[in-house]
């Protein structure tokens, strides 16, 4: 993990292989929510300053939708592509972002995981979606997670909490600190049930609430609720 630095924006980037992986942060106020002018001059920069052929992303609903990227803007949550120079991504203020990488057989994929998506198992249907469409193997997924909200910081109802801690998956898992829950832990319980190896998985270990590193958005926490962090990987 390195920090990489353009027109004065930071962002938090991961290199295996021919895979790119990077995670934007709020310094100097860079903004990617895509229904401002603001969020679409930054996707356009960073198309440009990368050398980017395209950029795909999703109008995300919270959902366990997964699309193959093929130029359109759908509601979902998950993207998919095997093309290089086409960077795919998601847009997150406290949601997971989780990138799929498997450089042997140059696959890429972006999720954005909240707590519904984290709910439908998004993270595990994708991988189920990458070995169905393109053969890809759990052994050679290479993981890497995005800043979001802590177990620190994210307190939920209880209602919801017996909804995850009730899910057949995480039995005799502990996912939860007293009312907070830990999307991390969920998201890395699914990781590991579809054969991911535990030292294919990198994280961030930053909460987009608590954080002293980076300027980060966080939707609960933020004073700008409009702000969005963009994570994305392409293949060169």
């Amino acid at each position: 993990m390195e920090i990489e630095i353009f027109n004065n924006f930071e962002f938090i980037k991961f290199q295996h292989d021919n895979a790119r992986i990077l995670f934007s942060t709020a310094k100097y106020g860079l903004n990617f929510n895509k229904n401002t002018e603001q969020g679409l001059r930054s996707l356009e920069s960073v198309k440009e300053y990368y050398g980017l052929e395209g950029i795909g992303y999703l109008n995300q609903i919270h959902s366990d939708l997964i699309f193959n990227f093929d130029g359109a803007i759908k509601d979902g949550d998950s993207i998919i592509t095997d093309k290089s120079k086409i960077a795919i991504g998601v847009f997150t203020a406290d949601c997971v972002p989780v990138i799929l990488v498997d450089t042997t057989k140059g696959v890429i994929a972006a999720v954005h995981s909240g707590w519904k998506g984290t709910k439908e198992l998004v993270v595990s249907k994708t991988i189920e979606n990458l070995q169905l469409d393109y053969g890809v193997r759990a052994a050679d997924v290479r993981v890497y997670i995005g800043p979001h909200i802590g177990v620190c910081c994210y307190g939920i109802s209880q209602e919801l909490m017996d909804e995850f801690t009730g899910q057949e998956i995480y039995r005799n898992i502990r996912i939860n600190n007293d009312n907070k829950l830990d999307l991390e832990k969920c998201i890395l319980t699914q990781l590991t049930q579809k054969g991911i190896k535990e030292e294919n998985i990198n994280v961030t270990n930053t909460c987009t609430s608590c954080n002293k590193q980076y300027e980060l958005y966080s939707y609960r926490f933020s004073k700008n609720k409009q702000g969005r962090m963009f994570s994305f990987v392409y293949l060169t």
